[in-house]
């Protein structure tokens, strides 16, 4: 992979790979390398370099620890290079690490109907993960995308396997399963969205039942049924596709969007 730091960042995006962007952003008295100079750190590799020594070490270690946080945003740390890190040019540099390249969204879909088979097409053209389950073999179509990974099990048992923090979607063929996954889901509180196929009079049965089971009213707030865009209209399959994967969009771009703004309140606490 080459040492120019632009193609290494889009070489990672290409291949889903989570990555930390590390910029040297001031550089007082004598130090390895000047302002503007950036590394790209992976969990097993670096790319470039700030200067080397201790220095880099220690900004390879601040980067992997970031890349291990579920919400990771940017930081700023400050080194001195005689004092702190024990380097004979004894100057002052300043990094900042940026999570450019966070782990892709991971969503979680139960049930390969009509709905589940029309809603996997648009996500296999987005930026995440898709583990799509169902106990029925032979409702999943011959070929699915490479990052749509089939799971061929009890929708109850794969549950676990799920990472924290995924998008789940509860769309399968049997009212009483969707209503263990969905109790099991808001028991497990690690999510970012729940979503439940279903009419409004399904939720309030579903909510009556989860409170009876001690779900709180928090967790049940949280649930989205009926579920996707409201102003997307429809009831045929590839309708309710757009809607529910406009949802998810909608909810995984918000995110995207406060890293960025974290970011940019780095920047300005820096320049201030």
């Amino acid at each position: 992979m080459s040492d120019n730091w632009i193609f290494v960042l889009a070489q990672l995006q290409a291949n889903r790979t989570p990555s930390v962007l590390a910029t040297v952003i001031d550089d007082r008295g004598s130090t390895p390398r000047d302002s503007g100079t950036k590394m790209v750190v992976t969990a097993d590799r670096q790319f470039c370099t700030v200067g080397g020594g201790h220095l880099e070490f220690q900004c390879a270690r601040i980067a992997r620890e970031m890349l291990g946080e579920t919400r990771p945003g940017c930081r700023t740390e400050r080194f001195s290079l005689g004092a702190r890190l024990g380097q004979c040019c004894g100057g002052v540099t300043t990094v900042l690490f940026e999570p450019v390249i966070v782990a892709l969204p991971h969503i979680a879909l139960f049930g390969a109907g009509h709905v589940g088979k029309a809603l996997v097409r648009i996500l296999a053209g987005l930026p995440c993960d898709v583990s799509w389950v169902d106990s029925r073999g032979d409702q999943f179509p011959p070929q699915v995308d490479e990052h749509i990974k089939v799971i061929i099990d009890d929708p109850l048992d794969a549950l676990d396997a799920v990472p924290a923090d995924s998008y789940f979607i509860v769309m399968t063929h049997d009212h009483q399963l969707d209503f263990k996954l969905i109790e099991q889901i808001l028991k497990r509180g690690e999510y970012r969205y729940c979503g439940l196929i279903g009419s409004a009079t399904k939720r309030r049965r579903f909510c009556y039942r989860l409170g009876e089971r001690g779900i709180g009213p928090d967790a049940l707030a949280r649930l989205r049924c009926p579920i996707g865009l409201e102003e997307v209209k429809g009831k045929m399959p590839a309708e309710i596709a757009v809607a529910i994967a406009g949802e998810i969009i909608s909810r995984y771009n918000r995110l995207a969007a406060l890293a960025t703004d974290n970011t940019a309140a780095c920047l300005e606490k820096r320049a201030g």
